[in-house]
């Protein structure tokens, strides 16, 4: 018995499906990389699922592919239509199934709808989606034939490129789940009007992809479980929907949480883990085909937990496969202090994704990129010495060490991760710890002589004669030049969150970058974390997991516990306070923060500070802020005081992460740049 059967013996029990078994319960979720649009994206695609089905999974779902032109997120985007693209196909199944022959590779099927980002886009209705461009062109009838048709076609080209099965995404607010709601399907034909016609597109769909691929082949059918839309489905209709799809030919029912233009967030780190698990559990009791449940269930024990509760049959881990495609290998040995775990930043993944850019991940940068960037064994090894050991040193000095060079990091702190210890404070940031956890691993197992509590200087790096030596010093926070700057009230948000410095009752923050609004959470926060709670997120988005109102939310008020700090959050741009936040997660700050009275200024020119306040000019206006407390977040400048010094002594010395760029603090840029540096060493 492995070690994974013994702790983890539902995730790690097989599955009958009738005409085949899936090896476990662990799946790796759909998520459209770019690789399908890239040049030579089929070979990158191919080794980037290979390295996952060697990880252990039981079963693989590929990003969304489309069954026709209009159906593509984007022109140029990757379908499922004719031959060649069937041989495309097959060199992922090939090398899948070469490499891990009990591994199950299923394609999704999937039609965007209203949410394309071309002109072309169709849906049921007429009906402009907030989030695109384009209104979509209402379907005809024929319209509407033609489609099913297309995505049975789709099936079947996927069962010949060597496909084990299909997955119809019927849900999102993609075109399938646009059939369903009467808010984007106002059709008065066959198609709209009761539920039982709207319903009709996505049970034909289903019927005649099983007509198409016959009986021995998987369908899974993605279900919108809680759109999080107060004009989502009721219960009632869930379930109905959910028993009509079993009886037309569904292998598996897969559930999911959300349209992409709801207004709660789903995958964010302020998400509770497994925090929508228990709805899958509540439609599991009234089918009888197997399901799949999703988000935010990022290590085994989580995944084991949800089987255990008898929430679903299979876990369903997308991002965390980005974030270690061993996860489950891990899992079976009893490695799980080596897990590199998702921390659900969604800042190259998700963010990447809808901007276009190539999917990466901010804790493992070869994630997408398997064929170009590779730790290899090193032919000379060199002794090097890391300076610093926040994730830029850390992933510097542990892939280094790896690939077999005689590392040595230095940090002047009692303790390694740099920013992330402040990060990790955060409210609904708590996953940080998880990838400190994995660094000091990592730093055991590779070897790395650290030595903590020591603050390198010039003379013993010359005399130690490295030949390497690798500043990942970070940065120090700027100190604006205003009048008063050293007045007792102001103080930096490192002293503010690290050393938690007393703070008064009425705070002014200065800068509204990314630390501003993570310090501004940090002092408005009351009570226990959204991220370790499902109870308290239910409340703070307004979920009703117990009643089930329409799409989960209908009617209910979000809630949110306040302590009595009046806070401003002042920046000098005049733009939208939060603008250059993550595409997929700014916005949850900027509600969240809203609903706890955080008032945000834009347009602020700061003139002194003295025991009456802040002075300012707020849009040409003077006047002056009665604050106790003034916290400092005007971005940083790279710590760079033993680079000058090195070069004169002719060492050979980079500078890594925020040493080099301090922009803003990118942890993505930082292990990513590091990460690549270190391989070429």
């Amino acid at each position: 018995m492995s070690h994974g059967q013994k702790h983890y013996p539902n995730l790690f029990s097989p599955l009958d499906l009738g005409f085949t078994q899936l090896k476990n319960r662990a799946l790796m979720g759909s998520m459209h990389t770019m690789l399908e649009e890239a040049h030579d994206g089929f070979n990158k695609l191919a080794a980037y699922f290979v390295e996952r089905a060697e990880g252990g999974v039981g079963m693989i779902m590929t990003g969304g592919i489309a069954p026709n032109t209009e159906g593509s997120p984007f022109s140029g985007s990757a379908m499922m239509v004719n031959s060649d693209d069937v041989a495309n196909h097959q060199i992922i199944t090939n090398a899948v199934h070469q490499a891990a022959p009990d591994c199950k590779i299923c394609m999704q099927i999937l039609h965007n709808g209203r949410y394309a980002f071309h002109p072309d886009g169709v849906a049921p209705s007429a009906i402009k989606a907030r989030i695109t461009p384009f209104a979509p062109k209402e379907m005809t009838a024929d319209d509407i034939e033609r489609t099913i048709s297309e995505f049975a076609q789709c099936a079947a080209l996927a069962k010949e490129a060597g496909y084990d099965g299909i997955e119809i995404i019927g849900s999102a607010g993609y075109l399938v789940s646009e059939f369903l709601l009467e808010m984007t399907n106002q059709r008065t034909d066959e198609w709209g009007g009761s539920y039982e016609n709207r319903m009709r597109f996505p049970v034909e769909v289903v019927k005649r992809i099983r007509a198409a691929v016959g009986t021995d082949f998987i369908v899974v059918y993605r279900i919108a479980t809680m759109e999080l839309l107060p004009e989502g489905s009721s219960w009632q209709e869930v379930v109905q929907l959910g028993k009509a799809i079993e009886q037309a030919g569904a292998t598996i029912i897969s559930t999911h949480f959300t349209w992409h233009e709801a207004r709660v967030p789903t995958l964010a780190t302020m998400v509770p883990r497994a925090a929508f698990t228990q709805v899958t559990g509540k439609i599991s009791k009234e089918l009888s085909i197997p399901l799949i449940t999703s988000n935010r269930i990022n290590m085994p024990d989580v995944a084991e937990q949800v089987l255990a509760d008898g929430d679903a049959d299979i876990v369903s881990m997308a991002r965390p496969m980005l974030a270690d495609p061993e996860l489950i290998l891990k899992a079976d040995q009893g490695r799980e202090d080596e897990i590199n775990t998702c921390i659900a930043c969604n800042q190259a993944c998700m963010d990447h994704a809808l901007t276009g850019q190539l999917v990466s991940c901010l804790v493992n940068p070869r994630a997408c990129h398997e064929t170009e960037l590779n730790y290899l064994p090193t032919k000379t090894a060199k002794r090097v010495a890391v300076i610093g050991a926040g994730p830029a040193g850390l992933a510097y000095a542990t892939i280094a060490a790896q690939r077999g060079h005689d590392v040595t990091l230095y940090e002047s702190n009692d303790k390694i991760g740099g920013q992330f210890n402040i990060a990790k404070r955060i409210p609904g940031k708590e996953e940080f710890t998880e990838t400190l956890r994995y660094y000091g691993k990592q730093l055991e197992l590779t070897g790395v002589t650290v030595k903590l509590n020591h603050k390198a200087t010039q003379k013993e790096l010359v005399e130690e004669n490295f030949e390497k030596i690798i500043l990942a010093t970070g940065i120090e926070p700027r100190t604006p030049d205003i009048e008063g700057i050293n007045h007792p009230k102001v103080i930096s948000y490192l002293d503010a969150i690290q050393d938690k410095k007393p703070i008064g009752k009425k705070v002014a923050i200065i800068g509204a970058g990314g630390i501003g609004f993570d310090t501004a959470e940090y002092l408005s926060h009351a009570g226990i974390s959204s991220g370790l709670s499902k109870e308290v997120f239910a409340k703070e988005w307004g979920i009703d997991f117990e009643n089930h109102p329409r799409g989960g939310v209908a009617g209910i008020e979000p809630s949110v516990e306040t302590n009595d700090r009046e806070i401003q959050l002042l920046q000098r741009k005049t733009t939208a306070v939060g603008k250059n936040l993550g595409r997929t997660t700014g916005w949850t700050h900027r509600i969240m923060l809203q609903r706890r009275n955080v008032k945000m200024i834009n347009g602020c020119d700061y003139k002194k500070i003295d025991d009456a306040g802040l002075h300012v000019i707020i849009n040409g206006e003077e006047t002056v802020l009665d604050v106790d407390s003034i916290v400092i977040c005007a971005g940083q400048q790279p710590f760079r005081e033993l680079y000058e010094g090195l070069q004169n002594q002719k060492c050979n010395v980079e500078l890594v992460g925020g040493a080099d760029v301090a922009s803003e603090l990118d942890a993505k840029r930082a292990i990513d740049q590091a990460s690549k540096l270190a391989a070429l060493l």
